[in-house]
């Protein structure tokens, strides 16, 4: 797609249009665009990011400022033309322009020669190279390109008719919205490929339905094809899917074009996809001439599996050649030139022996199931999760039981099932606390919730997990406080809670098995430097329920103090972006509390920074403070980034799409959907840009 020397123009390029101002032409408006697509290349094709989170916003806000200011500069192909309106109803079915089969399965080495048998009489040669990729563990999807441009999206559906899942395929990133395919002849192409999620990406996801009481996602495919038949765009862009392309399945040449030669072999094709910036798997597949080789490559990639940064559950061999595999044909379910080496299963069966009762940082009650040690994966599991009593009671488990465990997507241990048909009837009913197994206070539960909790503000173990999330890295990212080191000076009383971090007894720490004068310095200046730490790092280690990163940022750019939102009431919340009622009403909730109101002000005591120093740096008044806008269409007395400055800093916000928490909406020239939603919509006041310069005051 790059070639080196245009990778430091780009690069240069990118940040020269981050540090210097932007001035309004076409030309700029290209050449964000240009960063943005190579910013993407080689974040989602290469592993390897060029630019910070912060960098990569700031090009994205510019050159949807550009756009919005100047439509007739948008392109189909713009990396803002990803997000979109939501569906209303499930998605259209489309007949794929080849059917998407399945694929033949092996498991051995015997089982991969008599498949070669199979080939060689099938093509009526004895020279037959084969090429073979990762299977991924994903959602089978086709996407198609028209003129240079992508066009369609599908699941694979039942082989020939998918789901039009274009619009969510438009959000992922990895894929790209516009190719160089006519510099090669090729008028349309239809690609296949895997829809997949990074393992990273993946295990957070799991790790928050698990924080909410709710069972993990067995695997990555399970999140990636539900996530793409989402009917809102804006959350599958959220999800941080990303996209293995893996097959071109058909293609159409220009009037008079010759097929270019890339195009006679599987392994060619993709590499020739992957240079044109596709994300294809050509940096890990391998070409075989023998069979033999082809089994030792499957056992060698099946001990590094784990090294992938997405899942794989086997690898996919292919007979190089495109024209033996139209000589080898299919049969209705599968293709004759190609097969899935599966590895082995990473299950195993176990004994259920006891169930212990944990405690959680937000006072949730967790049971742990104690099992037999049982290798799954080259990893010993003796512990797991089973999430909340709803669990245990759907899947019928019982103390003595013979129970069938898997690593969901090859990490979280799971219990897929009780062996009911093995059991004795000396098995026993998992009984579930009333009280908290740390402090014995009474546990409740809400009726729309499934897990028990402790409401013990003083729970021990609560206060332990607090302190730790509080000090953990994305939070106040204390080093060498881990938790550790808490729960060592919790247990000696010199940490009895948060504010205590800021008051730790230094004399007795030192008296302490393993810290010297040093590593006592090194905590003490970490620590130190933790207040200076901006507000929304400070709200997430607050802990509040349901309040994760991206919400703590919501929440700290909202205010000019944290102390403002002990006058905010669930409505005023509620009409902050991505906040719903659920989590407004966790929020004033924690403000509310007497407890966590003297925490604050024992935090700000001992120095730690509770303002947000942006906003009470720029805020004139508070005209506009709790109001929240969006503009649309050409604004002709204001630039619209100067615009959108000018309600933060007289208190307002600025929401990214039409909804029923917008407050107003300032139409300028050329206005197009968001005005007739609005319109719809019915509660949204609509400003011309000098009903809102009258209405700011200036």
């Amino acid at each position: 797609m790059y070639l080196p020397n245009d990778e430091k123009r780009l690069y240069e390029q990118a940040k020269a249009l981050i540090n210097n101002s932007i001035a309004p032409t076409a030309d700029v408006a290209e050449q964000l665009r240009e960063a943005i697509r190579y910013a993407d290349w080689k974040y989602y094709i290469h592993s390897n990011p060029v630019l910070s989170d912060y960098e990569y916003d700031t090009l994205f806000k510019h050159l949807k400022d550009l756009e919005a200011q100047n439509p007739n500069w948008v392109t189909p192909d713009s990396p803002t033309q990803r997000v979109a309106n939501g569906l209303s109803e499930r998605f259209p079915a489309v007949r794929h322009l080849v059917p998407m089969l399945s694929l033949d399965n092996t498991y051995n080495a015997e089982d991969l020669r008599d498949w070669d048998r199979r080939c060689r009489e099938l093509a009526g040669t004895d020279s037959i190279t084969y090429c073979i990729e990762p299977k991924y563990d994903g959602a089978s999807v086709s996407v198609i390109y028209d003129d240079d441009h992508l066009s369609r999206g599908a699941t694979r559906g039942d082989g020939v008719m998918g789901e039009d899942v274009t619009i969510n395929v438009r959000q992922i990133r990895a894929i790209p919205l516009s190719a160089t395919l006519a510099a090669y002849g090729v008028k349309q192409i239809e690609i296949r490929g895997e829809i997949v999620i990074h393992k990273k990406v993946f295990e957070e996801y799991n790790r928050k339905r698990i924080e909410g009481g709710l069972e993990p996602l067995a695997n990555p495919r399970n999140a990636a094809s539900g996530t793409l038949r989402i009917l809102d765009p804006a959350e599958v862009r959220k999800r941080g899917l990303n996209a293995i392309l893996y097959s071109i399945s058909d293609y159409t040449l220009l009037p008079g074009a010759t097929k270019p030669s890339v195009l006679n072999t599987h392994y060619d094709s993709l590499k020739w996809l992957y240079d044109m910036g596709y994300p294809s798997p050509a940096p890990d597949m391998k070409v075989c001439t023998h069979i033999d080789d082809v089994i030792a490559y499957c056992a060698e990639f099946e001990g590094r599996r784990d090294d992938l940064p997405f899942e794989v559950d086997g690898l996919v061999i292919k007979v190089n050649d495109f024209a033996l595999q139209e000589q080898m044909g299919m049969t209705s379910h599968h293709p004759r030139w190609a097969v899935a080496y599966k590895f082995k299963a990473r299950q195993a069966t176990s004994k259920l022996r006891r169930v212990e009762f944990q405690v959680g940082r937000v006072g949730s009650v967790t049971p742990v199931a104690k099992i037999d040690p049982v290798p799954i994966g080259g990893v010993t599991v003796t512990s797991i999760s089973l999430f909340n009593e709803d669990v245990i009671r759907e899947k019928d488990l019982r103390i003595g039981d013979t129970v069938l465990v898997e690593r969901a997507g090859d990490v979280i241990p799971y219990i897929v099932k009780p062996l009911t048909e093995l059991r004795t009837g000396t098995e026993e009913m998992i009984v579930f606390p009333t009280e908290c197994p740390a402090c014995n206070s009474q546990l409740e539960k809400q009726q729309d919730e499934a897990a028990w909790r402790c409401i013990n503000a003083t729970c021990p173990v609560q206060v332990v997990e607090r302190i730790i999330h509080f000090a953990s890295k994305d939070a106040m990212d204390i080093r060498s406080l881990g938790s550790s080191n808490v729960q060592k000076f919790h247990d000696r009383g010199l940490l009895p809670d948060i504010p205590g971090i800021y008051h730790i007894n230094w004399d007795e720490v030192r008296k302490m098995e393993g810290f010297g004068e040093k590593s006592v310095t090194n905590l003490q200046q970490a620590i130190d430097n933790s207040k200076k730490q901006p507000l929304n790092r400070v709200i997430f280690g607050l802990g509040i329920r349901y309040v994760g990163e991206t919400t703590a940022k919501t929440l700290a750019s909202a205010v000019t103090h944290i102390s403002d939102f002990y006058d905010w009431n669930v409505e005023k919340l509620a009409t902050l972006q991505d906040v719903g009622p659920k989590v407004a009403t966790s929020v004033a909730d924690f403000f509310a509390r007497p407890q966590n109101r003297d925490m604050i002000a024992k935090l700000e005591a001992a120095g730690v920074n509770l303002t947000n120093e942006h906003k009470s740096q720029n805020a004139t008044d508070g005209t506009l403070a709790g109001k929240s806008f969006l503009f649309t269409g050409t604004l002709s007395q204001l630039k619209r980034s100067d615009a959108e400055a000018l309600v933060e800093a007289r208190g307002g916000s600025i929401l990214s799409g039409v909804s029923s928490k917008l407050h107003y909406l300032v139409v300028g020239e050329d206005a197009g959907s968001k005005l007739e939603k609005a319109k719809k919509l019915g509660t949204v006041n609509i400003l011309t840009e000098q009903d809102f310069i009258t209405l700011a005051g200036i």
